[in-house]
């Protein structure tokens, strides 16, 4: 792993929780999040943790997007479940991004004129990270809403006969 890379990481790890926390108060309030306006704080607080922790292997691995897919995978079913609307799961994610990066930059971790160059390395990075989960998380969602509409359906062809035959009894 990179030197400029383990600054980043490092500054994640070490302040997971306290860049949690600044990313719950954002999406608390936003206007673009009010799904989880009314989502527990230890609830919210645990999403962008699951994120933070698992930082450091999705930054240095060889396969990115294979990790990412694992993942946000997990993330995406359990926004689902919790009905969050998939343009506030994917702004919830931008709000992450941005607050590790505001984070590190509000710590001045990339001083030096070489450090910058460094920060703009990481960014990449970091984009291409958050590039893939939000492709895996809309890609997951769809899955879900597929088989959730799948399943509505087949139940309805299941009851339609019922429904015909108790309203043909109901007409007698």
């Amino acid at each position: 792993m990179r030197p400029h890379a383990s600054k980043l990481i490092e500054v994640v790890e070490q302040n997971a929780k306290a860049i949690a926390q600044q990313w719950y108060k954002n999406i608390k309030i936003n206007p673009k999040t009010p799904a989880y306006h009314t989502m527990s704080e230890e609830k919210a607080i645990e999403q962008a943790l699951s994120f933070y922790d698992n930082f450091r292997k999705l930054f240095a691995t060889e396969k990115p997007f294979e990790d990412a897919f694992t993942l946000f995978s997990k993330y995406a079913d359990a926004c689902y479940r919790d009905h969050i609307p998939l343009p506030q799961v994917i702004y919830a994610l931008i709000l992450m991004r941005r607050h590790m990066w505001l984070y590190a930059e509000y710590q001045a971790v990339f001083e030096t004129a070489v450090d910058q160059r460094h920060a703009l390395e990481s960014q990449s990075r970091m984009i291409l990270m958050f590039d893939y989960a939000e492709f895996v998380i809309i890609d997951r969602y769809d899955d879900l809403i597929r088989k959730e509409v799948e399943e509505k359906s087949k139940a309805l062809k299941i009851k339609s006969p019922l429904l015909s035959l108790w309203g043909s009894e109901k007409s007698k």
